[in-house]
């Protein structure tokens, strides 16, 4: 347990935290929104720092991120709790844990022991995910440092809701943000992951562009009959490349039932592709299928000459046509991520 790094004390012993953009004002012996800062006696506290419930040797192609180091291994961290209640969590488990039960099902592991976790196992670097990794903030911050003093790039799989002051103190070290942007309505958001003030979402990811020049991209996952209609999925593609450029990759993923919306179907790839086209017309240059391995917008092409440059079937990934971050057919920029240059210096 850790003292929070971004608060501010209040009158009668209360705390605002600023870790993320619900700036939740906390009363004594109570919690923030994610569960994982506590008011202790007029002191705000991260009940997270070390505390490690899932890990894995993963192929980076997994977060999904195409564009940064393919074909590398990643070490992938997660904790408890999360600052969203998104109905369809995959990861509920860890996700809605209260952290009094739930620290009896993990470990400790603390920044050094990754970075040498990570190492042992060949692995390129380390990825803060499967929960939210923003309500993480200490423990990143000190693990992100290691790991770029040891040569490890650095990742992480985020909804996107910390704050300007959070991202701005993670920002020297983290190399690549990958975000999703799960809608683009008041409604959705509201009903699908109980947050109002979404833009926010958008202010920060630009941010950690033009700011931190970290490696972007973005993520939907299209559930039937709440994002699947033309205006969202065109806003979210239309934002994309006005804001973060048109070579930025954009993951359209399949959605399958899961917590609380198992009466659903699962998206038809019809919908998929019906998405890959409103990409293609916003002037996005590279959109992708996920989960449906085999299909063909799993593979990079250039969009210049039409070569193939990564091919991939589900995590298996062969690079045919890259040199630097350029087709190495007709030297078109691609906006892929390789080799020590790309990485951020400290």
């Amino acid at each position: 347990m850790r003292e929070a790094l971004l608060y501010e004390k209040l009158p009668a012993s209360r705390v605002q935290c600023h870790t993320c953009q619900w700036h939740c004002k906390i009363n004594i012996g109570k919690y923030g929104v994610c569960g994982a800062y506590q008011n202790k006696d007029g002191v705000l506290y991260t009940l997270d720092y070390g505390v490690v419930s899932s890990l894995a040797v993963d192929p980076i192609e997994k977060k999904p991120l195409f564009h940064f180091y393919p074909g590398t291994l990643v070490f992938s961290l997660g904790s408890l709790g999360c600052n969203f209640h998104c109905k369809h969590c995959q990861n509920w488990q860890i996700s809605s844990t209260d952290f009094t039960t739930g620290k009896n099902d993990c470990r400790e592991i603390q920044p050094d022991t990754a970075v040498k976790l990570a190492k042992d196992n060949n692995c390129s670097g380390i990825a803060w995910t499967y929960n939210e990794p923003g309500i993480w903030l200490e423990y990143i911050l000190d693990t992100a440092r290691l790991a770029k003093e040891n040569g490890l790039y650095t990742v992480l799989v985020t909804n996107g809701y910390s704050s300007v002051a959070a991202l701005d103190a993670m920002g020297p070290y983290i190399d690549a943000y990958r975000v999703d942007i799960k809608g683009f309505s008041d409604p959705f958001y509201r009903n699908i992951t109980g947050i109002v003030k979404w833009r926010g979402i958008l202010e920060v990811t630009k941010r950690a562009k033009d700011k931190w020049n970290m490696h972007i991209e973005v993520v939907t996952n299209i559930i039937p009959t709440f994002n699947d209609d033309d205006e969202q999925l065109g806003n979210i593609a239309a934002w994309i490349c006005d804001e973060l450029g048109e070579l930025t990759p954009w993951h359209v993923t399949r959605f399958h039932p899961a917590y609380n919306l198992i009466d659903l179907p699962s998206t038809p790839i019809s919908t998929l592709d019906r998405a890959c086209e409103i990409g293609k017309k916003a002037g996005l240059k590279f959109i992708y299928v996920g989960n449906v391995p085999g299909h063909r917008n799993e593979t990079t092409v250039c969009y210049s000459c039409g070569k193939t440059i990564i091919e991939r079937f589900g995590y298996r990934t062969e690079i045919t046509g890259l040199e630097g971050s350029h087709c190495r057919f007709c030297g078109a920029e691609l906006n892929i991520r390789t080799g020590n240059r790309d990485l951020k210096k400290i």
